[in-house]
């Protein structure tokens, strides 16, 4: 899959398991990502190779519904989302890393393939992407690292 390649990453102050099972869990995906307002599993729950979700999300003025495929998971390392419809098809990717002092690096990567119109925002969507990207996984560790100070 070539065209638009996003990749953002953090350190989030909380051991990799706890990021990997909160961020890899599809429930927790409204607390954690500014544009996404619902999320409707297709499937059943939890989330395994197969398993398929719809997120309804608000991006760029526009409502959109993407049913993402679970297409790899390697606990506390890995998981991937593939879709392949709607007008910008796209796989998410998390990875998870041991960093220094118990903390965990995540990365965060989208890859799409923009089709017919959206191919000439590509460039546009990228840096809204990546900023969207930014934001939430600075949610996130706000989030996680909250839960660790209120234990």
């Amino acid at each position: 899959m070539t065209g638009v390649v996003v990749e953002t990453e953090i350190i989030i102050a909380r051991p990799r398991h706890e990021v990997a099972d909160y961020a890899s869990n599809p429930d927790n995906a409204t607390a954690w990502y500014t544009n996404i307002k619902e999320v409707q599993w297709k499937s059943s729950r939890p989330a395994k190779i197969g398993s398929r979700v719809a997120f309804i999300a608000e991006f760029l003025g526009r409502r959109l519904i993407y049913t993402y495929e679970v297409v790899e998971l390697v606990p506390d390392q890995r998981f991937v989302m593939r879709t392949a419809e709607g007008p910008f098809p796209m796989e998410t990717t998390y990875e998870w890393t041991d960093a220094p002092n118990e903390t965990t690096k995540m990365v965060l990567r989208n890859r799409g393939e923009p089709s017919g119109f959206s191919r000439i925002g590509a460039p546009v969507m990228s840096r809204a992407m990546r900023r969207a990207n930014n934001k939430d996984l600075s949610r996130l560790k706000a989030i996680l690292e909250a839960a660790a100070t209120s234990r």
